[in-house]
């Protein structure tokens, strides 16, 4: 198991900064994922940890290796691509194998490492066949095992499963999660797809714009996101967003006054420190509650049934729509056009202010 740390890197392409003065340390044995929107900066973070992009300043180190000059070859690290790179005329076998034999690696080491990762990732029945015999979750599995063949100190994924169907997804990023469970190594995944992140990171590195708004681990970032950025990026509906005012304040505790008839509302979060200027509250679907004496009065514009759950899109009278999540023992009661009576749970709400940094209830 090996440690990554970043000191200072920036990635410039002419007079365009991509990535900005950026710091990070990835603990050895950790599942680190780096999560946001294309053009954010998180693939090309992690080509120069591979030695594939140049380093603009500062410094990368593998271990206790300083790598800027290092070529990827000699990094120690193993990457996975969005596009699985298979020879189209060799064997699953010779995939795996081409990268050994041409560093040397030993013949009976060869058999044993592929014989290995075959059991690990189900390939046996697969080793003869060539690439265009294989499904999308099967070259995909290969190129995961060209990589775990190489014993590298470190993984890198460059969103490896953005090509496959919503079923082989879910299999494969169950795989990956046992494949570290069971080599401890560190690996550092890249995607902007939440549910990814949230499933197999040990820590999350939410990116925005070339730098880093948020790091913790994925629930920690879900309940208590540092800015409006991670908090409407990381959730799914994505977080309700009001613009209020200040309204006073109850036993140090703010008060606000939302866009919605003069509705008043508590909240658990110190009225002492906030910054002047505007206020924007936060708050998640599953904390906007269904309440026949609620405040908030609205009318059903779109009901979504997704199975686990429904969610009710609810238009107030100032046009804003707000998401509640329907209690599951009541939620076939509603239909579009109803009217929706709410209240939020105060001890649940986020504050953001003009910069976009997050307030917290205490």
């Amino acid at each position: 198991m090996t440690s990554i740390r970043l000191s200072g890197v920036t990635k410039r392409y002419g007079e365009t900064e991509v990535i900005t003065g950026l710091d990070l340390d990835i603990h050895s044995g950790e599942f680190l994922v780096f999560l946001g929107p294309s053009g954010c900066g998180k693939s090309t973070l992690l080509r120069m940890i591979a030695g594939l992009e140049t380093v603009s300043d500062g410094q990368i180190s593998i271990g206790d290796r300083q790598v800027n000059e290092q070529p990827p070859g000699k990094r120690g690290v193993a990457m996975v691509f969005q596009h699985y790179a298979l020879y189209p005329h060799m064997t699953v076998y010779d995939n795996m194998a081409f990268g050994l034999r041409n560093t040397g690696v030993r013949a009976a080491d060869v058999e044993r490492r592929i014989g290995e990762a075959a059991r690990m990732l189900e390939l046996g029945p697969l080793l003869q066949r060539r690439p265009a015999q294989l499904s999308g979750g099967q070259r995909q599995r290969v190129a995961i095992g060209r990589a775990v063949v190489k014993e590298p100190h470190a993984f890198l994924f460059d969103e490896p499963l953005s090509n496959l169907d919503a079923a082989l997804r879910t299999r494969t990023r169950l795989e990956l999660a046992r494949i570290h469970q069971r080599l401890h190594s560190t690996m550092v995944f890249v995607t902007h797809d939440q549910v990814e992140a949230m499933t197999l990171a040990t820590r999350i590195v939410v990116m925005n714009r070339g730098r880093i708004e948020q790091i913790g681990e994925p629930l920690e970032i879900y309940k208590r996101p540092a800015t409006r950025f991670v908090a409407g990026f990381i959730g799914s509906p994505a977080m309700n967003f009001i613009d209020v005012e200040r309204a006073g304040e109850n036993g140090g505790r703010l008060t606000v006054s939302l866009p919605f008839e003069g509705v008043r509302m508590p909240s658990a979060i110190a009225a002492s420190g906030l910054p002047a200027g505007k206020l924007t509250l936060g708050v998640r679907a599953e904390h906007v509650l269904l309440d026949p004496q609620g405040p908030l009065v609205g009318r059903a514009e779109v009901i979504e049934r997704l199975g686990d759950r429904s969610l009710a899109h609810v238009s107030m009278p100032n046009g804003q729509l707000l998401v509640a999540q329907l209690p599951p023992a009541r939620d076939l009661e509603f239909k579009i056009g109803d009217t929706i009576r709410m209240n939020l749970d105060a001890s649940h709400l986020h504050l953001f202010d003009e910069t976009g940094k997050a307030w917290h209830g205490v």
